[in-house]
């Protein structure tokens, strides 16, 4: 029986510690700034991002990850005897499926013993539906067992965000259902999410110190009665709230698991600085 690798795309922002000890594969997407082109947690890491991006004079744009990275990633793992299990960000917010897909269709063998599936979600929304596969592969289950196990986690895992400002995912054309709270009180701060593959807004709250406390009473409902309650908090550069807000939520729900994680350059481009969110997976 064949090994099973997991592969997944930079959007997740796993910790490298959790991305080491289960031997995940991570593909970047790009940062394209000026006349630089950057790989999204290789060459340009969040710290870095935001210092520059407070200053910029051009903003950046970005793009799937390519399709011959994902060869080479598909490649490199059948070349060692895995099987191979691609969990990628939402298609709805990214190419990214698609550059797996002519990846896998690219390969001159093997391209049966690769599997791609979409997460509907980002960050560790999708990162808890890695670990979790990751997890299962290490302890050897095989490729329809760890299937069934995502479509599992996939219907017990979400995220919620609260933005400083819209302009971001505006400007970058990911904001789906929020576009609705276009042109509102820019005092209002809006929690959103990532429904059926979009970005959708939920409520509108009048400070974000009050947002941020009515986003841990939304995933609150959504893990009431649950068990093996994991949590990520993540944010764009407001490293201070998501550890306040990761440190209460978990005392909150018991955890199994906290992770504290920031957001990836390229998501970062697009919900912009002193965002804050709260992942979850419950019942895995």
């Amino acid at each position: 029986m064949s090994k099973v690798a997991i592969v997944t795309d930079s959007s997740a922002y796993i910790p490298k510690d959790l991305v080491d000890q289960y031997n995940i594969t991570v593909v970047p997407l790009v940062l394209i700034w000026g006349e630089q082109t950057y790989e999204d947690g290789v060459t340009i890491q969040s710290d870095e991002f935001y210092t520059r991006l407070s200053t910029a004079k051009i903003l950046p744009t970005t793009s799937q990850v390519s399709v011959p990275h994902m060869k080479q990633a598909f490649t490199t793992l059948l070349e060692q005897g895995f099987e191979v299990l691609g969990i990628f960000l939402s298609s709805k917010l990214s190419g990214t499926i698609q550059s797996a897909v002519q990846g896998r269709e690219a390969l001159t063998s093997g391209q049966d013993k690769v599997e791609i599936i979409d997460s509907y979600t980002t960050a560790m929304a999708m990162g808890f539906q890695v670990l979790a596969a990751a997890r299962a592969a290490q302890a050897g289950a095989p490729m329809a067992e760890i299937k069934k196990l995502i479509e599992q986690a996939r219907a017990n895992t979400g995220v919620y965000f609260v933005v400083d400002t819209l302009e971001f995912l505006h400007r970058g054309g990911r904001i789906g259902g929020a576009a609705r709270l276009l042109g509102t009180a820019l005092n209002l701060k809006p929690i959103l999410t990532i429904n059926d593959g979009k970005v959708d807004s939920l409520e509108r709250i009048r400070t974000k110190g009050k947002a941020i406390e009515r986003m841990v009473e939304i995933v609150g409902t959504h893990i009431e009665g649950k068990s093996h309650i994991r949590l990520a908090s993540l944010h764009a550069n407001a490293s201070a709230e998501a550890r306040d807000l990761l440190d209460k939520a978990s005392k909150a729900t018991n955890a199994v698991e906290s992770v504290f994680t920031s957001v990836s350059p390229v998501v970062g481009s697009h919900i912009g600085p002193g965002t804050v969110g709260l992942a979850y997976m419950a019942d895995l």
